[in-house]
């Protein structure tokens, strides 16, 4: 497939670009960022690697997590980064994760950003259920997650070792038929 490019009202979620190196750095140094992530606290050099191993990737590659930026449309600049796995053994079911940079959090970029790749997931490419796994203690994730319409399936405790001690979490995920009743429901109002 091709690279994905999804826009909304606000945001471009698209490839990360070597131009995004300064912005990716800013949020994925931040220990607070990564406090419920499952990555560490990165360096410039981190950054600047990892943007190189995503750019050129594409969608649709069955086990294979593709990290896109998310842009605001009026200065160009990231406002987080989101990213989708295919899974590996049926590539109907789709694992999603977003990450918003502290200075542009509550201002409804997350929602805005997971309801354009739930659309498009479900609508145009054929995904019939998404899933979310968060940290039992990122209430804001929770909420989100929530507020979309995902639906709590699992709480894992205690089953992740994970920055020197042990997590706990929960799966959430949302399927087809819910989305689009949700979506059904939405366009009555």
């Amino acid at each position: 497939m091709n690279q994905l490019n999804i826009e909304t009202s606000r945001l471009n979620v698209r490839n990360l670009r070597d131009d995004d190196l300064w912005d990716f750095y800013l949020y994925r140094s931040d220990p607070q960022v990564t406090k419920y992530q499952g990555f560490e606290i990165m360096s410039m050099q981190e950054c600047e690697d990892f943007i190189a191993s995503q750019t050129e990737r594409t969608f649709g590659v069955a086990g294979e997590w593709v990290q896109y930026g998310i842009e605001d449309k009026n200065n160009t600049r990231l406002v987080g980064d989101c990213a989708i796995k295919l899974d590996l053994h049926d590539a109907r079911i789709s694992e999603i994760g977003i990450t918003i940079a502290p200075v542009n959090q509550q201002r409804g970029y997350a929602k805005e950003c997971l309801s354009a790749i739930l659309t498009f997931l479900f609508d145009h490419a054929g995904i019939l259920r998404v899933v979310e796994t968060v940290d039992a203690d990122n209430l804001a994730s929770v909420k989100l997650l929530e507020s979309i319409g995902f639906k709590k399936e699992g709480y894992f405790i205690e089953n992740i070792f994970f920055k020197g001690r042990w997590g706990s979490e929960y799966q959430y995920a949302m399927l087809k038929r819910e989305w689009d009743a949700r979506s059904r429901s939405s366009s009555k109002n």
